[in-house]
């Protein structure tokens, strides 16, 4: 039991554990064309648990990392036409991955909307700030000095985002504050958007409907 400020006396309850019980914000989606096969699963209210395979494994570690900071589950089965380059293969994900988080999230009725993220990663410091609104805008300030990390264009970082972007309907920017190494800039950018994600989905107590003056996102 706790005490409330009126002196009564009410049970005390773990409210995102209710609110869990109520529903299972998961997703899963396929999509299948002449140039990728892709198959992902995807839980909001996860432990950080992912299996990747996209045959690039760069973007393995990318995708691995997103889903372990921001404890989302995640399964993802990908071929490409990599012969071809890695474009498709990253851009399909990219759709794949947003309408599966899109689909997961459902009326998005209790969730805090906003999220955002400052994330060092050695000399690379990257700023993440996100709105789930239902309107798609990519704000991308980035640059690489490289032109590949392993067999991972650098240019298809802001196709990804691009592509996520667009399909799950939200307003993302992502800005690189500083850093050098390729590597360390697109990880942090990784990891930032996956923190701010995980807090824009959080469940906030005081938010009974959807956070908006319009009643819909």
């Amino acid at each position: 039991m706790e005490k409330i400020w009126n002196g009564a006396e009410v049970e005390k309850v773990d409210w995102k554990e209710s609110r869990a019980a109520m529903e299972s914000r998961t997703a899963a989606v396929t999509r299948v064309t002449r140039e990728t096969n892709i198959a992902l699963t995807f839980a909001v209210d996860g432990s950080g648990k992912a299996e990747v395979q996209t045959g690039i494994g760069f973007f393995d570690h990318m995708l691995n990392s997103f889903a372990r900071h921001g404890f989302f589950d995640l399964d993802c089965k990908v071929k490409g036409d990599l012969y071809v380059d890695c474009h498709h293969t990253v851009e399909d994900t990219g759709i794949v991955l947003g309408e599966a988080v899109k689909k997961a999230l459902g009326d998005k009725r209790g969730i805090r909307r906003y999220g955002s993220f400052l994330l060092p990663m050695d000399e690379a410091l990257v700023l993440c700030a996100l709105d789930l609104s239902g309107r798609p805008y990519l704000v991308f300030d980035a640059q690489f000095d490289t032109e590949r990390v392993g067999y991972f264009d650098t240019e298809m970082v802001k196709e990804f985002f691009y592509a996520f972007t667009y399909s799950a309907g939200l307003n993302l920017h992502i800005r690189q504050l500083s850093g050098t190494n390729s590597h360390h800039c697109i990880e942090a950018m990784f990891k930032a958007f996956a923190k701010a994600l995980d807090e824009a989905t959080g469940y906030d107590v005081r938010i009974t409907d959807v956070l908006s003056t319009k009643g819909t996102l």
